[in-house]
């Protein structure tokens, strides 16, 4: 009986907040990566060399970092429904004024304040998850919500190619198209959200009665059982021992992921491919980081087990950043970029589902927030340094080596500092207590 109420329970909640909030991330995140793809084209029209493009490109992580655990925390306060669609509706303006930059520090600003608005949203959505899904199902829901991100690379880049496409239509160059006809469906659906968003389980009208006492109550028992260790505050929890070392560990995922995704087009333009098939092949490498991801949160799920599937693909992140720095200049850069695009992505769903195994409440809003915020200056270090390299050297090789020694970093972290005992009944022992 048990079993028959949390699979008609969590079905519905899945089919709710699942797509919602992966369509969410999807038009985020191609917000945020469509200025690699602008950069073929935008970066000679108004004068940014490689470091510049860098420097502009990670400043989008200095807002986002600074507002971060006070947008989380808002969250928490005033609820789900109403800051979500504030975060979507003034990121997606501020992303459709990228469209009107006339140079390098217009460029720099913009993209900064680009940050500020989106600050919060990934946080704030692994915050609503917490409300709504018990442990066992944490590492998928994760992997489903941050399929978003190879997915919005995927299909963003021969989508955003193809608006390169549309240079001089109504006498508009084709980059800045990108960032009008990517924006203006970010502000609509940040109006939706207001309509369709529902902040907690008791106050869900598409649950049953019954539907709702189980829910309800699994979250408390297990919100109990991790207090019983500890509870912490606000503060306690900014400064926790195990926060920080998972703070390390996702500043040296992030670093690596996004050093190379704001240059990938740039990458694979420099091994001879036109526009187009620089679109298909990026879309290749994130095709191997959605079925990574997926395959990863499933097993980690699976198993009860975090730590390890974390360390591993950490481990294939490195591998395949130091094959393709080693292969630059041909088409095998392809084969190590889909390899550590694999490893990258196929570290969300263990990652993100261990602050809940020690965080509940408060604590929980700040600290997911403050991991994702220290994570995120990762985004400021991995394109500055591969675009500082790459003027350097003039090889992208060096930025790929430099990334590399981020991941072998986290995994280590993994290995040696991100013991979290679990808390509660894995979904076997559910079972056989059920039976």
């Amino acid at each position: 009986m048990v079993r028959t109420i949390e699979q008609a329970t969590m079905r519905k909640v899945y089919w709710r907040l699942l797509p919602f909030a992966a369509v969410v991330y999807f038009f985020c995140y191609l917000d945020r990566i469509n200025v690699g793809f602008a950069a073929l084209t935008m970066n000679k029209e108004i004068g940014l060399t490689a470091a510049a493009f860098g420097l502009s490109a990670g400043a989008f992580y200095l807002g986002y970092c600074l507002f971060e655990v006070p947008s989380n925390v808002a969250l928490d306060k005033v609820g789900a429904r109403l800051w979500i669609a504030r975060i979507m509706i003034s990121w997606g303006v501020a992303s459709l004024a990228t469209a009107f930059v006339v140079g390098p520090r217009s460029f720099l600003l913009v993209r900064f304040l680009l940050g500020t608005a989106e600050a919060g949203l990934f946080p704030g959505i692994l915050l609503l998850f917490t409300y709504w899904f018990p442990d066992h199902h944490r590492a998928r829901i994760v992997s489903g919500f941050t399929l978003a991100l190879p997915v919005s690379v995927a299909l963003g880049a021969p989508l955003s190619t193809a608006i390169l496409g549309l240079n001089g239509w109504l006498g508009i160059a084709g980059w800045r198209w990108i960032f009008i006809l990517e924006a203006v469906p970010t502000v609509l659906m940040g109006i939706g959200v207001l309509f369709y968003l529902t902040d907690k389980p008791a106050q869900a009208r598409w649950l049953t009665a019954e539907e709702k006492a189980w829910l309800i109550g699994r979250l408390e028992a297990e919100r109990k059982a991790v207090e019983a260790h500890g509870k912490f505050s606000m503060v306690q929890a900014l400064f926790n021992p195990k926060v920080l070392l998972l703070s390390l560990n996702y500043l040296g995922i992030v670093t690596a992921s996004l050093g190379i995704v704001l240059f990938i087009p740039q990458m694979i333009k420099s091994l001879g491919a036109t526009t187009m098939g620089t679109g298909y092949a990026t879309m290749l490498a994130y095709v191997c980081g959605a079925i990574s991801m997926m395959a990863w949160g499933w097993v980690s799920d699976r198993t009860g087990e975090r730590r390890w599937n974390l360390f591993w693909a950490c481990v294939v992140s490195t591998a395949g950043l130091v094959l393709a720095g080693l292969t630059m200049g041909t088409w095998w850069a392809l084969a190590g970029l889909c390899v550590a695009t694999a490893g990258f992505y196929g570290t969300k769903g263990p990652f993100w589902s261990m602050p809940p195994m020690m965080l509940t409440g408060t604590a929980a809003a700040a600290g997911v927030a403050w991991i994702n915020s220290i994570g995120n200056v990762g985004g400021f270090f991995g394109p500055t340094i591969v675009g500082w390299l790459k003027d350097v050297t003039g090889s992208f090789s060096g930025g790929l080596y430099g990334l590399a020694l981020f991941t072998l970093l986290s995994a280590i972290i993994a290995a040696f500092g991100l013991h979290i005992p679990r808390r509660f009944a894995h979904r076997a022992e559910i079972g056989v207590a059920a039976e």
